[in-house]
């Protein structure tokens, strides 16, 4: 799989993409991770790859020019499956997404900034539009960095356990369980006695009930309630 993060501030997701699990990742040659700086495609002699909105409206935004130069020479050197623009006003990225994102070969991942990018972008290049949450962030790296990582940990081979990421909450629609580890006894805290019994349908039972019974109380909407 190979990620094309386009963003103004390259150095903010620099150090995330080279950590933990996304580092792993690509030092196996499972996944690569290109960033791009917006700044090397603009013709401003300023590197500006911003101007004010027509209309009079507040903030600053993102021009056509730079952000057609850098997709087109992308795709002049292979295909995307994917083109997304990060954006508060997207589709609500979920478990969901990132399990079918996950399977793409080729994605490019435009982050937005100031008051957003020129309409026309959207119109004739983005083919996919996502946002995080109902809130605004200064800039798309944030929403770059959290979609990069919920989709790479999915990618066969990434983590140790792939059984592990099967199991996350919003995998099947439901909170995961509540986990626990050593020591059994702690300060008289148990961890429940069905988890020590060694009885593997007991304990998948107790699981999914637990599971059950956190959705319905934490996050009904998932249970359509």
């Amino acid at each position: 799989m190979r990620i094309d993060i386009i963003t103004v501030l390259p150095e903010m997701l620099d150090g995330f993409i080279n950590t933990s699990i996304l580092a792993r990742a690509q030092k196996k040659g499972l996944v690569e991770i290109h960033l791009h700086n917006l700044r090397d495609y603009t013709t401003d002699k300023h590197r500006r790859v911003d101007d004010y909105p027509f209309g009079g409206a507040a903030g600053m935004v993102m021009q056509c020019q730079p952000i057609d130069a850098c997709i087109t020479a992308l795709k002049a050197e292979r295909d995307y499956d994917e083109v997304i623009f990060t954006t508060p006003d997207g589709e609500q990225f979920n478990q969901p997404m990132a399990n079918a994102l996950s399977m793409l070969n080729n994605v490019i991942i435009l982050c937005g900034h100031y008051k957003g990018i020129d309409y026309r972008i959207r119109e004739h290049l983005i083919t996919k539009e996502v946002s995080i949450g109902d809130f605004v962030l200064t800039g798309g790296e944030l929403a770059a960095a959290v979609m990069a990582d919920a989709m790479v940990r999915l990618v066969p081979g990434v983590l140790s356990d792939e059984q592990s990421a099967l199991s996350d909450s919003f995998q099947d629609n439901l909170l995961a369980a509540p986990v626990y580890t050593r020591p059994a006894d702690y300060k008289g805290w148990r961890v429940p006695d069905v988890l020590l019994s060694g009885h593997e349908a007991k304990i998948k039972e107790w699981e999914l009930s637990q599971s059950l019974e956190r959705t319905r109380r934490l996050r009904p909407d998932l249970l359509g309630e």
